[in-house]
């Protein structure tokens, strides 16, 4: 399979990302300006564009930013060729990064910037078969097509709950893995 490569980013640009990414997740996507990001590392707006032409290539950038997180698990799964192992490992990296990320968790899974973009750009639609790939193995029956949809809901649903919001990040992290290997019928 291949890997998921987004395109490097100069130490500017990635001010940038990092910065959309915090107010992305408090504003959403089009709620934040570039004016916004801006402001939040002290340049201006023309400072912003000189780094990315569009809006969008920011929410490109950003996006490319956190898939690459899930990379090097995604491509561990797909090498495994126990289907169960395969999906411990990648479903372990999911959870650590919505947990450590649980603020913008909300806004990856249901911006409808983001969404589109995930649904029209050709390497995003390619790393999430993969990623389905593996939590379905090659069983596209419908029952296991709705546990891998109702697995990746679950779990973006729970870290960003605010039933949850007082636990700490370790026990929400133990939960949600004891839950989903309960849920796959994965022994531990």
């Amino acid at each position: 399979m291949s890997g998921f490569t987004p395109v490097p980013h100069s130490a500017a640009q990635t001010r940038i990302v990092t910065a959309a990414l915090d107010l992305f997740a408090e504003h959403g996507v089009s709620g934040t300006s570039l004016q916004m990001i801006a402001d939040a590392i002290g340049v201006t707006k023309a400072a912003v564009y000189h780094q990315f032409n569009t809006k969008e290539e920011i929410v490109v950038a950003t996006i490319e930013t956190e898939l690459v997180r899930l990379e090097d698990a995604l491509a561990a799964a797909e090498a495994d060729e126990d289907h169960a192992r395969a999906q411990e490992i990648l479903l372990t990296r999911v959870i650590d990064l919505a947990v450590e990320r649980r603020r913008l968790v909300g806004t990856l899974l249901n911006d409808p910037v983001i969404v589109r973009l995930l649904e029209e750009r050709a390497p995003f639609q390619q790393f999430m078969r993969r990623l389905f790939r593996v939590l379905i193995g090659g069983d596209a029956r419908p029952e296991s097509r709705v546990r891998a949809a109702m697995i990746g809901a679950a779990i973006g649903g729970a870290v960003t709950s605010p039933v949850v919001a007082d636990l700490e990040p370790a026990t929400l992290h133990a939960q949600l893995i004891s839950l989903t290997k309960r849920f796959l019928e994965i022994s531990d």
